[in-house]
């Protein structure tokens, strides 16, 4: 499973997601990417997830046009310590993620 994680999120959180191939949009030098061109970016590039904590990404991008998942993790900040409390119910969650759809994810 190939995750990007957008740029809200510290390159430290994959160090917590060692099991998928993840990389960061600001590793990839992607950073000020607007969604539209970051979910191409996800579709050419065949990122399964789109990990984000943009709640308002869902509901700006026509999400039938890309084949990807994007998910949300719940959370008002973006410190690791919050963030990675997020990872259990995301992981036990992750074989059932449909692309095309959004999902929110709580802890």
């Amino acid at each position: 499973m190939k995750i990007l994680l957008d740029e809200c999120f510290t390159k430290r959180l994959k160090n917590h997601l060692m099991e998928f191939e993840v990389s960061t949009v600001r590793e990839l030098g992607l950073s000020g990417t607007k969604n539209g061109k970051l979910m191409t970016f996800c579709v050419e590039n065949n990122f399964d997830i789109l990990l984000t904590i943009d709640k308002n990404l869902m509901f700006q991008q026509n999400l039938e046009k890309y084949p990807v998942t994007i998910v949300v993790l719940n959370s008002f900040t973006s410190k690791i310590e919050e963030l990675i409390s997020f990872l259990p119910s995301l992981k036990s969650q992750v074989t059932i993620l449909q692309k095309h759809k959004a999902y929110i994810i709580d802890k």
